[in-house]
């Protein structure tokens, strides 16, 4: 009895022992890990395609349009590298951002079927990982996850992570023929947008409304820093009825739960902080099917989203940090507190 009571004593001692230290695994552990990994299963040209010192500017070069891109392509690696960088994506993004992450590769071969080769070289595996500087979980250093319409930046500082610009494209938006018909990768990302213009008055909708055209594109684009001009402009949070709110905050859900836990839980202090100093503009049309751009701007953050390519049937999204693009924020406090 003596000799059971150990024994389940032990194994007691063991379950809280491994569960502190799952509950101590940080994204930036998980990161710097997936990196090291994928690093150590590359050869001596792969490593050169792959790496960059985290000073080169190469660092805040992002695109999300079909053109060639310096990194490692996954189409260069073999299956085993393959399965190590898809881990690596993986630790900077939730079960449903990586989901959206694979769909919108795979949407290459769709657009390849559609455009019967005559558009850009369409290829599921023309995606490129680069890391910048040495991975260490206390260190400083980053990676990014880019092809088109995909492009997943992060910075670790001190073991502090930054997931942004974090972009998702979807061409078609909603696949209209073939064996995936029906297919709609940032699908919630528009029906949302729209339960919200649609749940205003008219009178609000007025103020939402910033332009009667939507624009061609995401405002921002890839610029290095995000800058709108001038004051935030939309229909404020403070403005909306509860229920309208509640709506605006289901839209932010969407967007904030494409990262880890705990780069989400950053995410919902920035909402939490912003509480009703959020600011939700509008323009194009708003039934299904009309071309649309949407924003949604605090102090800290703003996402933009627009379908208005291929008859409204393209769509391009992105989070992003004010000051905290590319940890320039973390860094900025990091290099004040080395000098002092």
């Amino acid at each position: 009895m003596r000799s059971l009571s150990l024994r389940l004593a032990a194994a007691a001692i063991g379950v809280i022992v491994l569960t502190s230290a799952y509950h101590r695994l940080t994204s930036s552990d998980l990161m710097a890990e997936a990196a090291n990994r994928f690093l150590a299963s590359l050869t001596p040209e792969q490593r050169t395609k792959a790496t960059f010192t985290f000073e080169e500017e190469e660092r805040l070069n992002w695109h999300f349009v079909p053109i060639e891109r310096k990194g490692l392509a996954i189409r260069e690696m073999t299956p085993a590298q393959k399965h190590l960088a898809t881990g690596l994506l993986a630790a900077g993004l939730s079960q449903q951002g990586m989901l959206k992450a694979e769909s919108v590769m795979s949407l290459e071969d769709v657009l390849k079927s559609i455009e019967h080769g005559t558009g850009p070289e369409r290829d599921p595996e023309k995606y490129y990982v680069s890391i910048f500087g040495t991975p260490a979980v206390d260190g400083t250093w980053g990676y990014r996850v880019e092809g088109h319409h995909l492009s997943q930046n992060y910075t670790v500082v001190g073991g502090h992570v930054i997931g942004a610009p974090s972009f998702y494209g979807s061409n078609p938006a909603e696949v209209r023929d073939g064996p995936r018909k029906g297919l709609r990768v940032l699908g919630r990302e528009e029906d949302l947008g729209r339960a919200v213009i649609m749940s205003l008055d008219p009178a609000q909708r007025k103020v939402a409304i910033v332009d009667g055209e939507a624009y061609k594109d995401i405002i921002t684009f890839d610029s290095r820093k995000a800058a709108l001009k001038g004051h935030a402009s939309g229909l404020q949070a403070s403005k909306m009825t509860a229920a309208q709110f509640e709506l605006l905050m289901a839209l932010l859900e969407e967007y904030v739960h494409n990262v880890p836990e705990q780069l989400a839980q950053a995410r919902e202090e920035q909402v939490k902080k912003a509480g009703k100093n959020v600011y939700f503009a509008w323009a194009g049309g708003i039934n299904k099917g009309d071309p649309h751009y949407y924003r949604i701007q605090t102090a800290a953050f703003l996402i933009e989203y627009d379908d208005t390519q291929n008859n409204a049937n393209h769509i391009h999204s992105v989070w992003r940090d004010f000051n905290g693009d590319f940890g320039l924020d973390l860094l900025k406090l990091h290099y004040q507190a080395s000098h002092r």
